[in-house]
């Protein structure tokens, strides 16, 4: 028994090796670039396939893909995958990989204000110089959300004309207009903050005011490779996975 147990796991093993290495695509948000860009490494040395990854904000992949730019795997927020999977341009069945909520960040070494509580984030923003967020145009999540933050704080009229945009994705960060001195205070997804090692995340949203995002991954309809991207999936939700989510601020 011992040795046809031995012999199934070497058949195993042969026919792993001696699977094609293929390309897969994938369309990743840029919220999940900092963990991806760990995680992939180790699938391609594992399985020899080459994964290209293309990264923006979830919506604006959404309308990349919809618009006809090839993926094998989509990875945005579970609300965009969702009405792609309803369009019957991903196949039924997300798998949720990891979430994240919205930070707030100063440029590294600046005074950091109090942000701990509703009233204590609407002195901190009015006495900002300048705010920075991504615009609504890029197709990034936190836009909207942000927008309604101020209004409920009652504080839009004053802040609105503060305000830097960021065109979101990785050429396109809060980060970026925090860490040059643009923006004084940057309001971003933690995952997208912590990735820039210039800036300080001085706090979360308070409860009330937060916006938890869950990011999801899917396979297209039209895949050429949709058992290797199957195969990405499974390894970027391993256990493995969930501690390197941990580090870049993303968490399920």
């Amino acid at each position: 028994m011992r040795n046809v147990a031995i012999a199934a796991a070497a058949a195993l093993l042969a026919a792993a090796g001696s699977a094609p290495a293929v390309e897969i695509d994938a369309l990743v948000t840029t919220a999940m670039k900092a963990a991806v860009d760990e995680l992939v490494p180790p699938f391609e040395r594992a399985n020899g396939h080459n994964v290209r990854v293309s990264y923006g904000p979830s919506g604006g992949v959404a309308r990349r893909f919809i618009g006809g730019e090839p993926a094998d795997l989509i990875m945005i927020d579970g609300g965009a995958l969702d009405e792609l999977i309803r369009q019957g341009k991903v196949l039924p069945g997300r798998t949720d990989v990891a979430r994240t909520g919205i930070a707030i960040a100063v440029r590294k070494g600046a005074p950091k204000p109090d942000v701990s509580s509703p009233e204590a984030l609407q002195r901190a923003l009015l006495a900002a110089k300048s705010i920075g967020h991504t615009a609504p145009a890029g197709g990034g999540i936190t836009a909207a959300h942000v927008m309604k933050v101020f209004e409920k704080l009652g504080i839009a009229a004053e802040v609105t004309p503060k305000v830097k945009l960021a065109a979101g994705g990785p050429n396109g960060r809060v980060s970026v207009l925090v860490s040059s001195g643009e923006a004084e205070i940057g309001l971003q997804q933690v995952s997208e903050l912590m990735s820039n090692p210039d800036v300080e995340v001085i706090g979360m949203l308070p409860a009330e005011l937060q916006q938890i995002t869950t990011y999801s991954a899917g396979i297209a309809a039209d895949a050429k490779q949709p058992e290797p991207a199957k195969a990405l999936i499974r390894h970027l939700t391993a256990p493995e996975a969930m501690m390197v989510y941990k580090t870049k601020g993303l968490a399920l």
